[in-house]
């Protein structure tokens, strides 16, 4: 199971520099960073995991689906995630579609 909400939290975090056509190599370090904080995930480890996530197709929802199970009603653990998300978001120029997507995110973790 943890690795089923490690994929799905990677996801998230890759979506927004995904959606958003990001340089992957600059934005890997900071996801790295916050795979690690909660995953204790490698440097190397999680920059393959962000390149893979980006290459592939996803369904959000279904990771949205994924988090929100794991996490229930812990609030604190999401506030933590949405956090994370808006670390991304504000790591490069910020564009209204951003903030589309975080509360996209937020209705989904919350709702």
């Amino acid at each position: 199971m943890e690795n089923k909400i490690k994929k799905s939290v990677a996801t998230l975090l890759a979506h927004i520099i995904k959606v958003d056509n990001r340089d992957v190599e600059k934005e890997a370090p900071l996801f790295c960073r916050l795979m690690g904080e909660d995953f204790n995930c490698k440097e190397e480890e999680a920059k393959l995991f962000l390149k893979q996530i980006i290459a592939e197709d996803y369904n959000l929802d279904e990771h949205l689906t994924v988090i929100n199970h794991a996490l229930s009603d812990n609030k604190l653990s999401k506030m933590h995630l949405l956090e994370q998300v808006n670390h991304i978001i504000y790591s490069d120029t910020i564009i209204p579609e951003d903030y589309k997507e975080f509360e996209k995110i937020k209705k989904a973790l919350f709702s």
